[in-house]
């Protein structure tokens, strides 16, 4: 049986000809093969729908889907599955454990901490320290809190892997049903405002460039009156734009890659959070510390445009916006 989508851009094999893309058997099947290397992709998908189908058609024609519900309730959790064709060692944890591990691991990583990790931001600037150190906050609560349910969990599976292999006791494997099966979703590649969000962040990369190289501030007040200056503070190409810029135009290629492939995938959401963090953590440093303007224009304009309060609220904005689209991709991205 072939398959209508090539692995050669890391999908997931399609539902063949005969099969819908909601039946509990292509929902099965695409949460095992996702799990596995492209690779191998096709002709793991080929081989499963075929072992399921043969097996359904040799318990005869009568109940077709209670016949299917049953072949795959004794095919098991598709992790486990997954982990079979992978070749993969679930020694420590065991296979009976690991399916409830992994999601454990998900649910706390990729939800739990991101929460803890921009609260602890929040609460450091409402207590008015420097955004400095709510940004070390954050870095520290990422590694040692991430590190610390990472160990965590798996001491506790493990524990219990151990004292269910020494009281003799089975592996649990009747808490999965077909009924855990999530649908087939299509993916997400963001329609026309992911388009826009390539846009503009393309747009903001030109004009930070712009605004340096053509220098468009005409001086109107003092001794240069007439000559032209950079809106933004010129001292910043000496190290601090240099991340922003280099966070921008990753943003651009993630949001292309994005539109032009797949959707979100969980490396396109690593790569969008490296992203993120190099353009918004110095750009929050930036605008607490009122190095964003140019001196000679804020002098020029008689007065600074943005008070202390003002750029404090800019730069925990800028943390939490960019924050929830890390977070937001990973939770498309699970899938």
């Amino acid at each position: 049986m072939s398959t209508p989508t090539s692995t050669s851009t890391g999908a997931v094999p399609g539902p063949g000809p005969n099969a819908g893309a909601g039946s509990l058997t292509e929902r099965y099947v695409h949460e095992v093969v996702r799990r596995l290397p492209v690779d191998q992709r096709r002709d793991i998908a080929d081989e499963l729908r075929a072992t399921i189908a043969d097996t359904i058609e040799a318990r005869g024609a009568a109940g077709v889907r209670s016949a299917e519900r049953e072949v795959l309730s004794e095919m098991g959790d598709p992790i486990r599955c997954a982990a079979r064709y992978a070749d993969r060692p679930l020694g420590l944890i065991g296979p009976g454990n690991y399916p409830a591990y992994i999601r454990l691991l998900v649910l706390l990583l990729g939800s739990v901490l991101p929460v803890i990790t921009v609260g602890s931001m929040l609460v450091e600037l409402a207590d008015g320290r420097d955004v400095g150190v709510a940004i070390g906050t954050g870095v520290t609560t990422v590694f040692t809190l991430g590190a610390q349910m990472f160990a965590g969990v798996t001491l506790v599976f493990a524990v219990a892997e151990r004292i269910r292999h020494r009281e003799g006791r089975p592996p649990r494997t009747a808490t999965w049903t077909p009924d855990d099966l999530p649908e087939v979703r299509q993916p997400d590649k963001g329609g026309a405002w992911a388009m826009v969000a390539t846009l503009w962040s393309a747009l903001q990369l030109a004009a930070v460039v712009w605004q340096h190289t053509a220098q468009p501030y005409r001086l109107q007040h003092g001794a240069g009156a007439g000559g032209r200056i950079d809106v933004l503070d010129p001292a910043l190409w000496n190290g601090w734009i240099w991340p922003v810029l280099a966070g921008l135009a990753a943003r651009v290629a993630v949001c292309a890659v994005r539109v032009a492939g797949r959707g979100w995938t969980v490396r396109l959401a690593v790569c969008n959070a490296a992203a993120k963090a190099a353009f918004a953590l110095p750009l929050a440093w930036i605008l607490h510390h009122e190095r964003l303007f140019n001196p000679e224009f804020l002098a020029d304009m008689r007065g600074n445009l943005l008070t202390q309060d003002v750029r404090s609220g800019l730069a925990a904005i800028v943390l939490a916006v960019s924050a929830y689209s890390v977070v937001k991709a990973f939770r498309k991205a699970r899938r």
